[in-house]
């Protein structure tokens, strides 16, 4: 049997199979702590599982929707825009997929040929580069580091743009970095991405998970030109603790929307119809849960933080949303004697029984990603068995 060139080249999620051995290790009876996924620990919220319930008891649930989704559902985002965003949209402004990271990959397919470039900021998200190679593109990738807070400059994208640069990957909060663009920063980012007429790709699905005073602002706000050069990706996962029931949107111009849902249509088809009603509620239900939720990651940020600042080698920049801790453990790594991330990574999952994410997956080889969405008491635990580990 003969695999295709594509699947061979492919990448394997470092999130998901550092998850997988962590459960491994766990079925095994060890005392496995894993700070892997970016998967809130909260159970989703009641007034969602029954949104979800009437809708299978009254027969709802059963059938198929059109493939971008419930004609109440986009509704529900257009909504959510008029509220979140603070401008309107149009219901064929919007599509709904089985989960935010489909609707990336029917965006990269969509706009995507051959050849074309796709500028990426790093660190990234471990699926970004892999699914612009799936639709033959080309990923580009544009270091930002510590001293910059992990955000690259209008003068860091010029260098990196040639006349086959397309699309440009924004992603504020950023998962792994949790670091926040800010609106200066970004108006100057897409006046740029105008003057080159380059898309803007806004992975916006850690908006409502900001920390400590700081704020989100969606890059599409900034001005009507600008909106019409972006495709914005979310989801209800991470603000709604809804990361089973796979939904995510984009909302974009109508054209581009409708080649999304296109694709759909040849693959998934519509996401599942029971989610689809329960992320209605979501969006449009009590909003109390979302806030309990945020202020329960900032207690655990400000928490933690200066706990595994303390850990010897490990030097951290205090993300202001998402879920992540993202240090530079080059020093931690000399001072154990390894050159590489994911052995180091390894060395600590099987030696005190930590499962981190190694950085090499986000393009962050001197950095490991610790998800602080679990509970304190176990986050605590973690960062004291670091401590001992670094302290052997």
């Amino acid at each position: 049997m003969k695999l295709s060139k594509r699947v061979l080249e492919m990448q394997e999620s470092v999130t998901l199979a550092t998850a997988a051995r962590a459960k491994t290790l766990k079925a095994q009876g060890r005392d496995i702590l894993s700070l892997t996924l970016g998967e809130p620990d909260f159970p989703t919220p009641k007034n969602i599982q029954e949104a979800a319930v009437a809708a299978i008891e009254d027969g709802k649930a059963s059938f198929y929707t059109v493939t971008s989704g419930l004609p109440e559902l986009k509704a529900a985002v257009v909504e959510y825009f008029a509220k979140h965003y603070g401008y309107r949209i149009q219901p064929n402004q919007v599509t709904v997929a089985t989960g935010a990271k489909f609707s990336l990959y029917t965006f990269f397919m969509s706009v995507l040929d051959p050849g074309d470039e796709a500028l990426i900021p790093t660190p990234y998200w471990v699926s970004y580069g892999d699914q612009i190679k799936m639709a033959e593109g080309i990923p580009v990738f544009v270091q930002a580091t510590e001293e910059n807070d992990f955000k690259i400059s209008v003068e860091q994208l010029e260098a990196a743009r040639t006349d086959k640069t397309k699309v440009l990957v924004l992603n504020s909060p950023s998962n792994p970095t949790g670091m926040i663009y800010t609106a200066d920063e970004l108006l100057a980012i897409g006046n740029w991405a105008l003057k080159h007429d380059i898309m803007i790709l806004a992975d916006d699905i850690y908006g409502r998970l900001v920390y400590n005073g700081n704020t989100f602002t969606p890059i599409s706000s900034l001005s009507e030109e600008i909106r019409k050069q972006t495709v914005v990706i979310n989801g209800v996962s991470k603000s709604y603790s809804m990361t089973g029931w796979r939904i995510g949107y984009a909302v974009g111009e109508p054209e581009i929307i409708a080649a999304m849902s296109k694709i759909a249509g040849q693959t998934t088809s519509n996401p599942t119809t029971v989610a689809q009603y329960a992320a209605i509620e979501a969006l449009t239900g009590s909003q109390d849960t979302v806030e309990n939720m945020r202020l329960a990651f900032e207690e655990r940020l400000n928490t933690i933080y200066p706990l595994l600042a303390q850990v010897p080698g490990f030097e951290v920049v205090k993300p202001q949303g998402a879920f992540y801790f993202f240090p530079n453990v080059k020093k931690a790594m000399e001072m154990k004697g390894y050159t590489d991330v994911t052995a180091f990574t390894t060395a600590i999952l099987e030696e005190v029984g930590v499962a981190l994410v190694t950085g090499d997956g986000f393009g962050a080889p001197e950095n490991v990603r610790l998800s602080y969405a679990t509970d304190l008491d176990t986050l605590k635990e973690a960062i004291r068995r670091l401590k001992d580990f670094m302290e052997k």
